[in-house]
């Protein structure tokens, strides 16, 4: 089982020039060579000064699929759009699951195992690996019993307490550029947890990454002013 987090880039709207045609509205949208050639000062001029609602006009969509930690993470940022699995409406059958990797080589006392003597390799990664199969056996046996006695719906939505908190879900969750820098800001950060912040680099390493570099000053601006953009919020 692949045990890491993943995100995919499924598309994305706008670009500087939109961003720059949006702020613009208040005086002329006629782009010319001369104006296009201003966009760089003139987003600057936006992000450094805190007009920051052009910004809005450009937008980002991913899937991501990561473990529940990271996935209330990314539920806690305004402006953003998110949609994943629900245990309420299925049965999580795939039982995917995050395994720390810097876990692998911690080794485990073996005096309070609390996974039981069935782990052929006592370290920390193997005692949450055993954790979360007994977990999600219990899920599904907890469902299959409690439908004809509870109800299906209620059995589905009670039964996933016990999943564990490294259970992975697939989110679809969509953010415009100024939900994305605060998002950037807070969670691609040296301060925030790990496995948060490696989506986060790896959500600015695909917008980076787009054919044409639709962002390009978007980004540059996101970075330069990072700090300002953390106040504004």
């Amino acid at each position: 089982m692949n045990n890491k987090n993943s995100v995919k880039l499924l598309g994305f709207y706008g670009s500087d020039e939109v961003i720059a045609c949006s702020a613009w509205t208040s005086t002329s949208r006629d782009l010319t060579d001369e104006k296009k050639g201003r966009i760089p000062k003139l987003l600057e001029m936006l992000w450094k000064d805190g007009h920051h609602t052009p910004f809005e006009k450009g937008s980002v969509h991913f899937l991501v699929n990561s473990e529940i930690a990271s996935h209330i993470h990314l539920l806690k940022h305004r402006i953003s759009s998110a949609n994943a699995e629900s245990a309420r409406y299925k049965e999580l059958k795939d039982d995917k699951y995050y395994l720390p990797e810097d876990w692998l080589n911690l080794e485990e006392s073996n005096e309070n195992c609390l996974a039981g003597e069935s782990i052929s390799a006592y370290n920390w990664a193997g005692v949450l690996e055993e954790y979360t199969k007994q977990g999600n056996e219990l899920y599904h046996r907890c469902l299959d019993e409690l439908t004809p006695i509870l109800g299906r719906k209620r059995a589905k939505e009670s039964a996933r307490f016990f999943k564990t908190y490294n259970s992975q879900i697939e989110c679809d969750i969509s953010f415009n550029m100024r939900s994305f820098a605060n998002f950037q800001n807070l969670r691609n950060d040296e301060h925030a947890q790990k496995e948060i912040r490696e989506i986060a680099q790896e959500m600015l390493e695909l917008v980076e990454n787009i054919d044409g570099n639709p962002f390009k000053h978007t980004l540059s601006m996101m970075k330069k002013y990072k700090q300002k953009m953390v106040e504004q919020y």
